[in-house]
């Protein structure tokens, strides 16, 4: 059971970290939003949110990391941290339906090919970071994912991810809504700040943090050149989670 009852991770921690790796990432940004031509683009925010939430845990436990990362896409997240100069990791292992060739060159120590939609899928290793960034949307019953995932975390290990963003008087609306007209791995589930909660509570986790993102993007505004336009993007995404573009989170064992 959870030792922990109030957060390690201050609610307004994401207002105080540094945006400097955001402009070392060329590599990621190509991949993800090849026309974007600002030094701080927020798109590129989710990437930022995991990578202080994985330092934040390397300096807790002070030893390096086993993450697991599932849905990865092409690698940008492990890409983000690499090209960020962050080392301390003992071993950083990939899970995908579908294995890219860009993940060879990604630096991950192992990739798994899994379905996590299978009732049969489990990690069979225990690791202190699980990422599931951008994926649980994907999923017509994400906490079933995420109690799959609790028991492969090490005691005081993290699950974290992120995903947009609607107020709790809305979601099952626009759920049911999306699901009508969802393509093939499209969005399929919405997500409060409220249900994020739920959701760890059910997977017997606490709440370690959670926080919104932003209030507008818009690709290659001017305004994200400068960092103070990033940081007031910020400041409304932890003072109003539910209207902010995307939620990112950690939940601890």
């Amino acid at each position: 059971m959870n030792q922990e009852n109030t957060p390690t991770t201050p609610l307004h921690a994401a207002c105080n970290w540094s945006l400097a790796s955001l402009k070392d990432q060329s590599w990621v940004k190509n991949i993800s939003d090849a026309s974007s031509t600002t030094h701080y683009p927020i798109k590129l925010l989710r990437y930022w949110f995991m990578f202080n939430l994985i330092k934040e845990q390397q300096q807790r436990l002070g030893r390096p990391l086993r993450v697991c990362e599932i849905g990865v896409d092409r690698g940008q997240m492990r890409r983000y941290v690499q090209d960020a100069g962050f080392t301390e990791l003992a071993c950083w292992e990939a899970v995908d339906y579908k294995l890219q060739p860009e993940l060879n060159e990604s630096g991950y120590t192992k990739q798994i090919q899994a379905n996590v939609d299978l009732p049969e899928f489990a990690l069979e290793e225990k690791y202190d970071v699980i990422i599931v960034l951008h994926l649980l949307e994907h999923l017509f019953e994400p906490e079933k994912l995420a109690m799959k995932l609790a028991p492969a975390l090490e005691d005081g290990g993290i699950l974290i991810g992120g995903f947009p963003a609607v107020p709790q008087i809305i979601q099952a609306y626009r759920q049911e809504k999306i699901r009508k007209t969802a393509a093939n791995f499209g969005h399929v589930s919405t997500f409060s700040p409220q249900r994020v909660k739920n959701m760890a509570d059910s997977c017997g986790l606490n709440m370690d943090f959670l926080s919104g993102t932003y209030m507008l993007r818009k690709r290659n505004f001017f305004l994200e050149n400068y960092t103070g336009w990033v940081r007031l993007n910020l400041l409304w995404g932890v003072l109003f989670p539910a209207f902010s573009g995307e939620l990112y989170w950690c939940m601890r064992k």
